[in-house]
């Protein structure tokens, strides 16, 4: 499961590295990796998809060899959700199925909301990646949620800058979450990651996204309760065909993300994963690609 990536420069100058596989007059897919991962997280989707689905899937900027722009405001999400439009215009594609895990989860949120109102976006796939209204006012009242996203501020502080420096990636993950699952992940791709992650200017890159995002993360003394005068954005719901897969043992984003997502999306279909982490591409790619293979089939 090795694709060759091609560079693609996109038309605000970032450059990113892309897996582009499959016939290319076929239905597109666009696969969003999240933290701390590469295009890689798909790569059970791809090779399961890449005969009827023409499969993009980029490392996103900050990661691996794609461009890593200086400074935190180059990470702000409207930045990472316009990159994948561009990036379907520089590879000519008119209209598209984004598809997302994680951090690619949450762009591909936006990516699905801007991409309906042009009509380029046709459906969505969302996997353990949180709606942003439902995300944010868990953080404020649920004490499972609040708790487990304390490593968030952890990436955020600048005190951690030093250990980054002397450790990269793998130092601060090892800090603030413990980070490490040999048993689940394949050695090799284990390896690869280890690797990515001693890249110093990537690490601060990729870091870099939490610490653009707008989301407020309370410490643990702080009121279990909505703040006076808070109300989430006003985003309109989503309308196009969504499918979100959740498995059910994820330990930084609980099953209580799924309660209200049917207040943000029309058109819903949540497929629950039992027995499963929060890497659930590659953790229970059978389940993930049974998930898709109905839902694509249906919407087509």
């Amino acid at each position: 499961m090795d694709w060759d990536q091609k560079r693609v420069a996109l038309g605000n100058g970032i450059e990113l590295d892309v897996v582009d596989t499959g016939p290319k007059d076929a239905p597109a897919l666009i696969f969003l990796h999240g933290f701390p991962e590469s295009h890689r997280t798909w790569r059970h989707q791809i090779a399961h998809f890449e005969d009827r689905f023409r499969c993009i899937a980029p490392d996103q900027r900050g990661y691996r060899g794609s461009s890593k722009p200086e400074g935190v405001d180059n990470y702000t999400p409207d930045k990472l959700v316009g990159d994948i439009f561009l990036l379907a215009a520089a590879l000519g594609i008119g209209k598209f199925t984004i598809v997302g895990h994680d951090w690619g989860g949450a762009i591909a949120w936006g990516v699905a909301l801007a991409g309906q109102e042009t009509g380029m976006v046709t459906r969505a796939v969302i996997a353990n990646a949180p709606h942003y209204a439902v995300f944010q006012k868990l953080l404020y009242t649920s004490p499972v949620q609040r708790e487990a996203s304390q490593y968030m501020r952890g990436f955020r502080d600048p005190a951690n800058n030093a250990l980054v420096r002397e450790k990269g990636l793998f130092g601060i993950l090892e800090a603030q979450i413990n980070w490490d699952a040999p048993d689940k992940m394949e050695p090799a791709e284990r390896a690869k990651l280890l690797e990515d992650w001693q890249h110093h200017d990537a690490a601060f890159a990729m870091l870099n996204w939490y610490r653009a995002s707008p989301i407020d993360i309370p410490p643990l003394d702080a009121p279990y309760e909505v703040p006076e005068g808070w109300a989430p954005p006003p985003y309109p719901a989503l309308r196009i065909p969504t499918l979100v897969i959740w498995a059910q043992d994820d330990l930084a984003l609980p099953a209580e993300n799924t309660d209200e997502l049917d207040q943000h999306v029309d058109d819903l279909a949540l497929v629950k994963v039992p027995d499963c982490g929060h890497f659930v591409p590659w953790e229970a790619p059978g389940a993930v690609n049974n998930a898709m293979d109905e839902f694509l089939g249906r919407t087509g």
